[in-house]
């Protein structure tokens, strides 16, 4: 293979690929900082800190924009393999902000929602132990 052949970028989260592309670069922000992956870099891991990861697709020059939760990032061979429990694709830096503002929002909203049954199942429980 030459540096021609790119990558393959591959973004799992916990229910599905979220993208599988074939690349020429990668930039991502991890614990150690940030960093960029080409075709010819040595295999790698680093776990990802929320941030964005950046992508230049094979045969064509425009920069493309994932927002990424934590999670880790492995490079072997030609193969950068990204998992992350949520991330969100953008074709520009502006768009990609606000849909991440309305994924959060979403989450925010589930897990109020989660917290109030189980504060409420909790108290449930406390009460019927009570009542023994």
């Amino acid at each position: 293979m030459n540096d021609a052949d790119g990558m393959t970028l591959l973004v799992l989260l916990p229910e599905k690929v979220l993208l599988r592309r074939p690349v020429q670069k990668v930039v991502a922000d991890g614990q150690s900082g940030s960093f960029g992956l080409l075709p010819r870099h040595v295999d790698f891991a680093e776990v990802l800190v929320p941030g964005i990861l950046s992508f230049v697709p094979m045969g064509v020059g425009d920069e493309v924009f994932v927002a990424v939760d934590d999670g880790l990032l492995v490079k072997c061979g030609r193969m950068v393999r990204v998992s992350v429990r949520n991330a969100v694709i953008g074709p520009e830096l502006g768009a990609l902000e606000q849909t991440v503002r309305d994924r959060f929002q979403q989450i925010d909203d589930r897990e109020q929602t989660i917290r109030t049954a189980l504060a409420k199942l909790e108290s449930e429980v406390i009460r019927r132990f009570i009542d023994l």
